[in-house]
């Protein structure tokens, strides 16, 4: 989604940033370029047509296919010296009365860009949902009522709004959501598996207990292969359980080593959600634990040093250096990010309130000191790493 799911911590330490959900995005979403509203929004004509003849293009021609218009929706003056056809230079497979959506953009003639086939409920939809401009809350509501709708071209849509929506505009919906629909969603294999991460946050906002029972069993199903979206059932599962549930993530994803690669990361992921978006649904302290754990899969120990660094989790600075360079952890990346993390925790020194009359020099805290021991213990060690990560690491 391109939800504004995350507001990252003010000490945001900008290291091996792959993998990130991107702010205002839902991590666990795949949304398209632009919904049908936002195509409609964008548009100075837009037209519902029927497809009336089209000639198949040859060596010597282009091929076009000719349009019936049946209703103006936008940019009646733009088509008034217009006949109620429109030929579009490019050839459309289809048979008389196909209802086809043209929309366009005015210049000296109208562009129109490609023709999307519709039907009367799809088309009503498009024509009918609040613009872009629309309060959020009043917009989702709209589309909450099309998810999984038997029309694809609808479905999809409804999918695309939610996914592309910020977080906090979702999360009003909780009690007007579909609960039970959601539910049978979740577990259904005529689900595209592209939209199961929604439907796990979505659960996790109007669920109940019985709810979280439900994903407890699929979070915790053995399975090697990739799951889609099972981090944002991850997260859903945390949003109705808490810590008593993180306790059973733990075990079952964190401390195995024996889970897959794929799990773990999503398992991540949903602490970084939860990190983000939990509204202290789970303690700061407990979720800095969790991910301490995943310092034991070197594949993933950059990305975890990275974000226990933006958590200011600075009780790990002694461990960091007992793994730099070690056998498993003896690469660039995990080196790099020890050492910005170093530098991190070396520069998070509180701010001094100008007009205090107290003295403007602050006491450094032990783990700023404690950092910068460990550099100069680095740049002897290893200067050349060291340099490297200094080249992109700053302070946001």
């Amino acid at each position: 989604m391109r939800i504004a799911w995350h507001a990252i911590s003010c000490l945001a330490l900008i290291v091996c940033s792959a993998g990130l959900p991107s702010v205002g995005a839902c991590p666990f979403c795949s949304a398209p370029m632009l919904t049908l509203s936002e195509q409609l929004a964008q548009s100075d004509v837009v037209v519902l047509a029927q497809w009336v003849e089209a000639t198949k293009p040859t060596e010597k021609k282009t091929g076009n296919t000719t349009y019936e218009i049946r209703q103006v929706v936008r940019g009646s003056k733009e088509l008034r010296k217009e006949s109620n056809r429109i030929k579009l230079a490019r050839y459309r497979v289809g048979k008389i009365g196909d209802l086809f959506m043209l929309m366009g953009s005015k210049g000296t003639v109208i562009e129109w860009s490609r023709p999307l086939e519709v039907t009367e409920t799809s088309f009503n939809y498009i024509v009918q949902a609040p613009s872009p401009e629309s309060p959020p809350e009043k917009r989702l509501a709209y589309f909450a009522k099309f998810l999984e709708f038997p029309d694809s071209l609808v479905a999809n849509d409804a999918y695309g709004e939610f996914a592309t929506a910020r977080y906090e505009d979702i999360t009003p919906l909780a009690k007007m959501l579909p609960r039970k629909k959601v539910r049978k969603w979740i577990v259904s294999e005529d689900t595209p598996v592209t939209r199961r991460g929604l439907y796990g946050l979505l659960l996790g906002l109007c669920g109940n207990e019985e709810d979280a029972k439900l994903m407890e069993k699929q979070i915790t199903e053995e399975t090697e292969d990739f799951r889609l979206g099972i981090d944002g059932v991850i997260s859903g599962y945390l949003l109705l359980t808490g810590a008593k549930g993180l306790d059973v993530i733990d075990e079952i994803k964190l401390k195995n080593q024996k889970v897959a690669f794929s799990e773990t990361f999503s398992t991540m992921q949903s602490l970084r959600f939860m990190w983000q978006h939990g509204a202290g649904r789970i303690d700061k302290e407990r979720l800095r634990q969790s991910m301490r754990l995943l310092l034991s899969r070197p594949e993933l120990a950059d990305l975890v040093i990275a974000d226990l660094a933006r958590w200011r989790d600075w009780d790990i600075q002694d461990r960091l250096m007992e793994l730099y360079g070690a056998e498993e952890y003896d690469v660039p990346s995990i080196k790099r990010a020890i050492v910005r993390y170093m530098l991190a925790s070396s520069q998070d020194i509180p701010k001094v309130d100008p007009s205090s009359s107290v003295s403007p020099e602050p006491i450094l805290p032990d783990h700023v000191a404690k950092g910068r021991n460990h550099l100069a213990v680095l740049e002897k060690k290893d200067p050349k790493s060291v340099r490297e990560a200094k080249r992109f690491f700053f302070l946001k």
